[in-house]
């Protein structure tokens, strides 16, 4: 990954959700003459958590970072650490897919379908787990590798799911979004419609 400075850092926060929390994040790196070369952040069930990659003109201790986000906020939890881009190369092509399950809640589910996914050397890049009332869904975009006959990583995911009495999905991510966008286009146009 290309930064804009030659110092990158790895920076984590978690906190109580509420509003401004990324502004003082952003704010406090601002403050040190950073970038932003990175971002990810959600909020989960009341609490928000974000991880940025970001570089800085001069190098800086991580504390120094640490205490310059921490300032901007009564209750930041604050991680950094140095960036250094991932040491081995992808050595095979993989494309990226979204496994869907749901089904009856249990202990060990997402247990179980990520040791699969591990022993088949299949990169889980973006999860989203959730528990309503009795029902857990599963949400997963994962990286597969060129090697794997997809109709059998179904099958045997599928296999998991019976197992546990979940239903399973596996898509290539251009048909889940295709798929998600139509549904939410008739959606919409219902909404008007009325």
């Amino acid at each position: 990954m290309k930064t804009r400075f030659e110092h990158a850092y790895v920076l984590n926060v978690v906190a109580d959700d509420h509003p401004g929390i990324v502004a003082a994040v952003c704010g406090a790196i601002d403050e040190l003459g950073g970038n932003i070369d990175s971002c990810s952040q959600t909020v989960l069930k009341g609490y928000f958590t974000l991880i940025m990659i970001v570089s800085v003109p001069e190098e800086a201790e991580p504390a120094r970072l640490v205490e310059g986000v921490q300032g901007r906020g009564t209750d930041l939890q604050v991680i950094v650490r140095p960036y250094t881009p991932p040491g081995f190369p992808p050595v095979e092509r993989a494309e990226r897919f979204v496994i869907t399950a749901f089904g009856q809640d249990k202990p060990g589910i997402i247990r179980r379908f990520t040791q699969y996914l591990a022993g088949k050397d299949v990169n889980i890049v973006d999860l989203y787990g959730d528990l309503s009332g009795e029902e857990f869904v599963l949400i997963s975009e994962v990286e597969i590798p060129s090697r794997w006959e997809i109709s059998s990583l179904q099958a045997d995911l599928e296999q998991i799911g019976r197992e546990e009495g979940f239903t399973v999905r596996l898509q290539h991510e251009d048909i889940f979004v295709a798929t998600n966008q139509l549904r939410m286009s008739r959606r919409e146009c219902r909404t008007v419609g009325r």
